[in-house]
C-alpha cells in the first residue's frame, strides 16, 4: 500500500518523536563521558535558556517549567524535522540517508540558524567533545528516524489497512 502525500509528514513526525527518544537516551549516556569543564547543559536546554530573556522571562524562573519547555521544544523540533525528512527522503538506502540527514540537521542548526538568531554561539566556538557528542546524537537520531519511518510505512500498509474478508468480531451480514 502506498502512503498518501498527506500521511507522509504525519508518519515522519511520529518517527521523528521516536528518533528523539533514541537521541535523548544517547545524549544521556554520553554526557557523563564529557570532562567537567564541558559538561554544562546540552544544547536543547541552552536554546531554551538562550531564548528566555527575549520573552521577558528571567534566567532563574521556575526550573520545572524550563525543563518542560526544553522537553517540548526538543521533541517538537524532532517531530518537525522528521516530517520534512519523510517528504524529502530517497527510496532505498534509508539508514545512510537518515545518518546524512541527522548530520545535516546538526550543521544547519548549530552552524546556521541558531547562531544566526543569536541564540547560541556557533558550534565552532564550543568544545570539540561536546560537538562530537551532539554529532553522534544526531547520527543516532537520523538512523533511528529512517528505520522508524520505514517500519511505520510497513505498519501502515500491512497492519492498519482494512480487509475485505469477514472479521471474527463482526456479525456476518447475509448477502442477497
Amino acid at each position: 500500500m502506498s502512503v498518501s502525500r498527506l500521511d507522509t509528514p504525519l508518519l515522519g513526525a511520529i518517527a521523528g518523536v521516536m528518533a528523539t527518544v533514541a537521541m535523548t537516551a544517547a545524549m544521556r549516556r554520553m554526557r557523563p563521558l564529557l570532562p567537567d569543564e564541558d559538561s554544562y547543559p546540552l544544547p536543547p536546554r541552552e536554546i531554551i535558556d538562550g531564548t528566555a530573556g527575549r520573552s521577558g522571562e528571567r534566567q532563574g524562573d521556575d526550573e520545572q517549567a524550563r525543563r518542560r519547555q526544553t522537553l517540548l521544544a526538543h521533541f517538537a523540533f524532532g517531530a518537525a524535522s522528521g516530517a520534512v525528512f519523510a517528504l524529502l527522503r530517497p527510496r532505498g538506502g534509508l539508514a545512510a540517508a537518515g545518518a546524512g540527514y541527522g548530520v545535516a540537521v546538526w550543521a544547519a542548526s548549530y552552524l546556521g540558524w541558531i547562531p544566526a538568531a543569536r541564540i547560541l554561539k556557533p558550534a565552532t566556538r564550543h568544545p570539540w567533545r561536546r560537538n562530537l557528542l551532539m554529532i553522534a546524537a544526531h547520527l543516532v537520531w537520523g538512523v533511528s528516524l529512517a528505520k522508524g519511518l520505514e517500519d511505520l510505512d510497513r505498519a501502515e500498509g500491512e497492519l492498519f489497512e482494512g480487509t475485505s474478508g469477514p472479521h471474527p468480531d463482526q456479525p456476518h451480514q447475509a448477502r442477497d
